[in-house]
Order: C-alpha cells, then structure tokens, then sequence
C-alpha cells in the first residue's frame, strides 16, 4: 500500500509511532507528482526544495502526538496568498508576482504543522468552470484525460483525485469546490459564509468568496476545515462564531434525520446516469434511518442570473487594483498613463475576465443599477429565504451537485451560457451563504458523480455526520483512478 493511500489519521500514527517519517511522506508525494503531472497538469509551482527542507527540521524536532496534521503535505490553490512562493491567480497579470506575507489560512496551515508542497491550477482568477481559463497550462481529469477536471479549483481536485497529495485548499465563489470534486470522485467542503477568513484571498466575488478543503474521506476533509476555521479580525465579514470540533459526534450516523430533496434539483436537465446515482443514494440514506421527502426552492431557477450579476459586479470592483502601476505585469510601449491601463489590462485579462469585468461594470452603470444589481440581491433575498423555510423542518438539503459529469476539454469553453448554467446547483448556496459537501454518490459512462449535502449556516457537523455514514455505507470513496 502507497504511503499516500492513508488517511491523514493513519500517517500521524505512523509518524508517532516511528513507522515513517515527514520526509519520506514527502518524497513519496513529489515521487507521485513526477510521475503523473506531465499528464495532470496540476500544479502551477512546485515547492520541493523548501518542502523537503521542513519535513527534515519537522522529524529532527519530533513530531507532537497532540498534532494530528503535523509534518502533513497539502497542496494550495493558486489565489491564496503564501508568503515567499508565487502566486499568480492563474493570470498573466500576476505572472511574477511573489507576495511579503500569508494568507490566514497559510498562516494557520503553518501553525497546524502541515507543509505545502505548492500552488495549484485554476481558471483565472477563479472565473470558470473547467480549468480552461488558465494563462498557464490545461488540467485534465485523472478519470479521463480527455475530460475537463471542473474549475475554478480543477488543479486542487485533480491533485487529490490522482494521489499527488492527500488533501488540498481551494475557494469556492459559486461551486469551485463542490464541481471540481464531484468531477473528480472526491470530497470537496464548502464551509459557511464568514466561516474560514478571506484575508489574502485573491479576491473574485467578496460576498461569495469561501475557501474550503478537498480529500479522498469525510474526516479527512473535516480535519483540515479544523485548522483553517475562526474569526480573523483582518477580515471584517469572519464571523466570530466558536469553531467546533467537526469529527466530534461524526459517527453518530442518521437515524430520525430529515432531508429534503429539492424537485428542482431533480428535473429535466439531468444526465439520466446522474439522477440514478443521486436516486441510489437516497435510497441508501432511507436504510440507514433517514427520513427523505420532496421540497421546493421555488426561487432556484433564477439563481444563474442573480449570482452572474452580482459575482460579475464584485469582480469588476474587486480586479480595478491590477492596473499595472504598483505590481504585477505590465504592458510596454504606453506613452500615457491611460494608454498603460488600457494596454496593461488588454494583455493581462483573458477573455472570460475581460467578459466578467464588462457584465459587472454595466450591471452597476448608472441607469442600469436597479435594472440589474439592485434586483439580483432582491432575488439572493428570496434564495436565502427558500432555504430558511425548508430549514425549518429539515436538518440537510440533498440532491446531485452537477447536472452531468464531467465534460469533454473545449466542449463548453466558447459557449458562455453553456458553462454558466452548469453552476445551477451550486450557486444558489452562495447566494444563501450555507455550508455543502460534494461526496462521490456513483459513476455515470465512466465517470464520478457526486453528491451535494447542503446544511443550516453554521452547522458543517451535521453535514460532515451525514456525508460520513454515507461514505461508510458505499464504497465509491475508495474507487482510483487508473494513471
């Protein structure tokens, strides 16, 4: 068995116990990514040298037993901010961008013992479905090298997915975790708004943005989401909420449970190999004790248009700071200073940035405000408020977290609405700031589906119990792809 098959729990005892050391749990991890990145195409940076060179001060100081993700790899998306190590957004405008400090997660990443063996792959500044608005490279789904490993956070999925490393960070603004891991067979979290702190977070859409944990297992993901959760005064919407222990009470499994499944999520639209999968899993919970019913978002449907405006016009606010003049690329030969805007952000962007700038800008023009942002933050209210009426009487919210499986490479990457309104079943648990898992339900032509658990704000437990019984339940977590 591969050091890196274990659990992050199992390579702790080892590490404890003397039965392997940080370092050769880091070597096995840039063995695997040697042998499988030339087909991957996961990681932006790789940090060996430094990684390597803590893992060896990690095993001379002695691993603490009390820190179970001590001398750990994770592997970080590429809009979070580390100290020292590129970090680029996956644009041409940050292409040597090398930032003086950490992120709050970094930060916390650090204190927890873990190491970062690099910065992963992503649609440009986290604008994309597919992982193929990258500046940089292409990252294929390790199930088939043909198919697209979902995006923004595709490099992030894909790393875990393939072995390279055993759990990875990645953001999600409308479903950048929970796609990508479905894509991929593995568990992607994404905590409550306000949750995990956004300080240095690259940011995309501020009242979306959250960053998240992807794994292979339930508790693994429920581990990391331990170290990288509490309020941060550097970021003013953190919520100053008790992080609890989010493995405590995790096996207490689902009997009386309720869950409702939206008949929104379950109409036309679906590839019939997805509907019977996620049909299977409700199924699965009802033996399990779980109570499951039909409910309704009435407002869902609408959610696609809301959250591309409001997304849309955080964005063009939040990228008017990468103009060229304090860092980052920029362009040569302007003769004035609105010439070195124009021409810097003309080469930097790529079209889908350029395209989301545009549809912000206008939406918060002056005549079209109330037309368009003004309306879509009317319709986010009602979102949230669906969501609050069925809280009311259900402790989850199930159904499938994509329409479909993976897609084929350039199958939707020039169609623009094709790809917006692939996020329908993800995006409305944005616009209402609750926590969702994506968990592998099942395979549809060859290809993983997943599962999107969606729970009340603030209470990941009750999400992580549910997703744990099912996984303990199936074996689909322990399906791999063949590279």
């Amino acid at each position: 068995m591969s050091l890196l098959e274990h659990t992050l729990e199992e390579l702790h005892t080892m590490l404890v116990n003397k039965e392997t050391t940080a370092e050769e749990i880091m070597t096995a991890v840039f063995a695997r990514i040697s042998e499988t990145e030339d087909k991957i195409g996961a990681f932006i940076t790789i940090t060996e040298e430094e990684a390597l060179l803590k893992a060896r001060e990690m095993d001379e100081a002695g691993i603490d037993p009390d820190d179970l993700l001590s001398g750990l790899p994770i592997g970080i998306k590429d809009n979070i901010i580390t100290e020292g190590t590129l970090t680029t957004a996956a644009s041409r405008i940050l292409e040597d961008f090398v930032p003086i400090y950490d992120a709050t997660v970094s930060k916390k990443i650090k204190e927890a013992g873990m190491i970062s063996v690099g910065k992963l792959n992503m649609d440009e500044f986290a604008m994309g479905g597919s992982t193929e608005t990258s500046y940089f490279k292409l990252t294929r789904n390790p199930w088939n090298l043909e198919k697209v490993p979902g995006g923004s956070s595709g490099g992030s999925a894909a790393a875990v997915a393939s072995g390279q490393v055993p759990v990875a960070l990645g953001t999600d603004t409308g479903g950048s975790i929970r796609q990508p891991a479905a894509f991929n067979g593995i568990v992607g979290m994404k905590p409550t708004y306000g949750r995990v702190s956004r300080f240095g977070l690259i940011a995309f859409g501020s009242s979306l943005d959250q960053i998240g944990p992807f794994s292979r297992t339930v508790k693994d993901n429920a581990l990391v989401l331990n170290a990288i959760s509490g309020a941060d005064p550097a970021d003013s919407m953190s919520a100053q909420q008790e992080v609890p222990d989010f493995t405590a009470g995790i096996e207490k499994g689902v009997k009386g449970m309720k869950i409702g499944v939206p008949k929104e999520y379950m109409s036309e639209g679906l590839q019939p190999g997805v509907k019977e999968a996620v049909l299977k899993a409700v199924e699965t919970y009802r033996s399990l004790g779980a109570i499951v019913e039909e409910v309704s978002l009435p407002h869902s449907q609408y959610g696609i248009a809301a959250y591309y405006i409001i997304a849309s016009s955080e964005a063009s606010s939040n990228l008017q700071r990468f103009d060229g003049i304090r860092y980052g690329y920029r362009a040569e030969g302007a003769e004035s200073l609105d010439e070195l805007y124009i021409k810097t952000r003309s080469e930097g962007f790529g079209d889908e940035v350029k395209r989301r700038i545009m549809l912000g800008t206008f939406s918060l023009s002056s005549g079209y405000y109330d037309a368009h942002f003004k309306k879509a933050a009317k319709v986010r209210t009602l979102i949230r408020q669906d969501f609050e009426k069925v809280f009311d009487s259900y402790d989850l919210i199930l159904g499938p977290t994509a329409t479909t499986t993976a897609f084929d490479i350039g199958g939707k990457v020039k169609d623009p609405v094709a790809m917006y309104l692939a996020d329908i079943l993800t995006v409305p648990v944005n616009l209402a700031g609750v926590p969702a898992i994506s968990i592998p339900c099942g395979f549809s032509e060859g290809m993983p589906v997943g599962l999107q658990l969606i729970g009340k704000h603030f209470d990941e437990q009750t999400i992580y119990r549910a997703a744990y019984a099912f996984e303990q339940a199936t074996d689909f977590h322990k399906e791999r792809p063949n590279l």
